[in-house]
């Protein structure tokens, strides 16, 4: 038997310089999607947190040529989605070192402390775009991990 699901969608997309005050503009406009989401406060300050984090980390990645961080944010039905992509190198918005752990310790759950607020990290390049995608799942519905 399917289950319907709404695919309604709000959708948020950013363009940023290097500057932790523009980090800070994008954990406020994700603190206001998981807001709005239902999210708990604590796990609501934990994304929030993790995505400044991948925000910064990201700033690494930018060149003289390719100067801007591309952020989409995204609320579906069941998750928060946070794409951060650059142009350039073809290595992850957030380095996968971070990824793999190597950079930060790990919290008690094994993921990097730094993305402790995220359920889900994927990476992918397109056409000379890195893209890395931080999940967030709102409910247990199909397709989420349990944790």
């Amino acid at each position: 038997m399917r289950t319907s699901v709404s695919t309604d969608s709000r959708s948020i997309r950013l363009q940023i310089h290097a500057d932790a005050r523009l980090a800070a503009a994008v954990g406020g406009a994700t603190r206001c999607l998981a807001d709005a989401a239902g999210l708990e406060n604590e796990a609501i300050a934990q994304l929030q947190s993790a995505v400044i984090a991948a925000c910064r980390e990201a700033f690494e990645h930018l060149t003289e040529d390719h100067p801007q961080l591309d952020v989409t944010l995204t609320r579906l039905p069941d998750r928060i989605e946070v794409a951060l992509s650059h142009q350039g190198e073809t290595s992850p918005a957030v380095g996968l070192d971070t990824i793999a752990g190597f950079a930060a310790p790990s919290n008690p759950s094994g993921r990097p402390a730094v993305l402790s607020g995220v359920d889900r990290v994927q990476y992918e390049t397109q056409g000379g775009v890195a893209v890395t995608r931080l999940t967030k799942y709102v409910s247990q519905g199909e397709g989420a991990p349990s944790s």
